[in-house]
């Protein structure tokens, strides 16, 4: 029974996305990049351990069924989306993908970005969003993995793959991801999609010139800064869904910032609180790069926060 919980709450959600008069109607400001309004809205207030977070279920729109995906209008403010952008700036690295049988990153022309991982919890805007992401998908904020910022220029891409893991050394890290939160930090002039090539609803979105060609090939989403999109890897029963395949379409005009949050059906913290562990497959790869060095609050901590890359910046044994 337990197991079924997180999936129950999964369903409660999104009866609340579909009827959002059962929660309590109060007026609420929105803000963010797109004008501020002052109007009565439904609104959802949910304490997550020591944080709480507002979410306004009005602005979620369910946009599949298979795969479950949703879109939440304005779920970052313009400021938030700067914000994470400035930290991520200067400590952008070449994107990695998982090697579907070792488990390790590796180098791909799959994925032509580049990235880093920002801390959990790492300010206070962080912490607020991380929050915000557990109220809304009702998963707890120890299952997900520490924010990803992205940046794709232009002709930059990636293509469509699955966020669930087909190798068991990535499992065993918290399980396989049940869910995604893709986070759009700035708007795109042309390109950047987001596309489901398998989805059900693909052949009932009508696109015009303004979509690529890319885009044509399948349910897609246009980066909207602020905009987020959650959608999930596994089925109710926690087996893997084959119509998550997603990828991010060609940059044609302007650049791309996006965050995601990756969450695991399990904790990703407590298997690595008492043992010199890294965090992420990727650790040994980005310790040669100097990361150790260049983002030592991710890589290695601080009082207040451990490190998820411990072992291969050799400070602890």
């Amino acid at each position: 029974m337990d197991r079924q919980l997180p999936f129950l709450f999964l369903l409660f959600l999104c009866l609340l996305s579909i009827f959002p008069d059962l929660s309590g109607s109060t007026p609420l400001r929105v803000s963010g990049g797109h004008g501020d309004r002052k109007t009565k809205l439904s609104v959802l207030k949910l304490v997550t351990g020591r944080s709480s977070a507002t979410i306004d279920p009005t602005r979620v729109t369910q946009i599949s069924w298979r795969p479950r995906a949703f879109i939440y209008r304005n779920f970052l403010t313009d400021e938030e989306c700067d914000h994470l952008i400035t930290l991520a700036k200067d400590k952008l690295e070449k994107s990695m993908v998982a090697d579907n049988e070792s488990g390790k990153s590796v180098e791909s022309e799959v994925r032509t970005s580049s990235g880093m991982f920002l801390s959990k919890g790492q300010d206070e805007v962080v912490a607020n969003v991380e929050a915000r992401i557990a109220a809304w998908t009702f998963l707890p904020k120890e299952n997900g993995e520490s924010i990803q910022i992205l940046h794709y220029e232009h002709g930059q891409k990636y293509e469509p793959h699955y966020d669930y893991f087909h190798d068991k050394v990535n499992q065993e890290l918290g399980g396989h991801r049940v869910a995604t939160v893709l986070m759009y930090l700035s708007d795109v002039e042309k390109g950047g999609e987001t596309i489901f090539p398998n989805s059900e609803a693909k052949k009932s979105q009508p696109k015009g010139d303004d979509w690529s060609d890319c885009a044509k090939n399948g349910y897609a989403v246009k980066p909207r800064k602020g905009d987020a999109l959650l959608f999930f890897s596994l089925h109710l029963n926690a087996t893997t869904d084959p119509l998550s395949l997603h990828g991010s379409c060609p940059v044609i005009e302007g650049e791309k910032w996006s965050a995601t949050k990756w969450i695991h059906v399990r904790s990703f913290e407590t298997v690595f609180n008492n043992e010199c562990q890294d965090q992420n497959p990727s650790c040994s790869q980005w310790a040669v790069n100097g990361e150790c060095d260049k983002n030592p609050l991710y890589m290695v901590g601080s009082e207040n926060s451990v490190g998820h890359c411990r072992k291969s910046c050799k400070v602890c044994s």
